[in-house]
């Protein structure tokens, strides 16, 4: 596969995936939680645990529309904490013994971006919420019947759907490429946007089985996440690598 010609100075060239791409990423994703399956666990528990302190809190609060808030939320912080699960593939494919300290001191190397990156997905997450509430106030819940409730589930989820795509399309490769090259933050997110909407059927099946696998996360109690949040951080990994042609980037010195 050739890469595209670079479109502008701010963003890295992308390469044309067919629609079965993401399959190989997951393959390749377990290959490396196989690979290193004490950091991958060390990795799967902190998720889990904080998955489970922010439920516990919102449940504690007695609001079961804020535990849906802050697990939905999680989803969005969840590639902030794979940015260590990247530095472990990228050692991995390097041929390197896989480290958890060097991973973490990754984490600290891109602190900067990735406060910046964390910024922009709360933005993106508080419009998202403040949207929902402007759907909800025009569906009153004592007028629901079952018209009305199909209306409301059907502008919410298409609501909830924009927000979620733009999230996506930020996210999908742009804490990759910061982790592997010498790029700043905003560079990464154009590059990640433009390589998402070049490759529209690939990412249909990537975001399918990112529901999947997340989705058996939490339907196991959060147990699964253990497994699913650090394979899709090394499937991640891949997919950036097989996606972005960054090779104009200098690559990043760190681990």
């Amino acid at each position: 596969m050739k890469p595209q010609p670079k479109p502008d100075p701010f963003a890295a060239p992308c390469r044309r995936l067919p629609a079965s791409a993401p399959l190989r990423w997951v393959a390749a994703g377990w290959r490396d939680w196989c690979s290193s399956p004490g950091t991958s666990l060390a990795y799967g528990l902190i998720i889990f645990g904080v998955s489970v302190a922010v439920s516990a809190l919102a449940w504690q609060f007695g609001s079961y529309v804020l535990v849906i808030s802050m697990l939905s939320g999680f989803v969005f912080i969840a590639p902030l904490l794979a940015t260590g699960l990247y530095s472990i593939s990228r050692q991995i494919s390097r041929g390197e013994k896989p480290s958890f300290a060097r991973s973490c001191w990754r984490m600290r190397a891109v602190l900067r971006d990735a406060l910046v990156f964390a910024l922009v997905l709360l933005v993106i997450f508080l419009v998202w919420v403040r949207a929902g509430v402007m759907v909800h106030v025009f569906f009153p819940v004592g007028e629901l019947d079952a018209i009305v409730l199909a209306r409301f589930l059907a502008i919410g989820s298409a609501v909830g759907s924009i927000f979620a795509l733009v999230s996506f399309s930020a996210a999908a490769f742009s804490l990759p490429m910061i982790v592997d090259r010498d790029a700043d933050m905003i560079t990464a997110c154009i590059t990640s946007i433009n390589a998402v909407l070049r490759n529209k059927p690939a990412m249909l099946v990537w975001i399918g089985l990112i529901v999947l696998l997340t989705g058996i996360g939490f339907a196991t109690a959060g147990l699964g996440l253990i497994v699913t949040i650090p394979l899709l951080g090394y499937a991640t990994w891949h997919a950036y690598l097989e996606t972005i042609d960054a090779g104009e980037w200098p690559n990043s010195p760190c681990p």
